[in-house]
């Protein structure tokens, strides 16, 4: 008989070297770097037709959730 064995989801934590991954609601976005006084200015960024866009300081990835975009125009 097969053992089955558990596998990590989708939305585990990122490998070493691979930007953190943020679902988001909505295409307009703030980061903060999220670090408090460690962190870098707060920048906004707007998705425009894209689903995604990384934050030029600490290289955050927000995604649009697809449920989100669904419901979007």
């Amino acid at each position: 008989m097969a053992q089955s064995h558990d596998t990590p989801p989708a939305s585990a934590s990122p490998l070493p070297g691979e930007p953190e991954r943020i679902m988001v609601s909505t295409r307009r976005v703030a980061c903060d770097g999220g670090g408090g006084a460690l962190g870098h200015p707060k920048v906004w960024y707007d998705m425009g037709d894209d689903t995604s866009v990384e934050c030029k300081y600490c290289d955050r990835l927000f995604v649009l959730d697809p449920a989100a975009a669904s419901g979007e125009h």
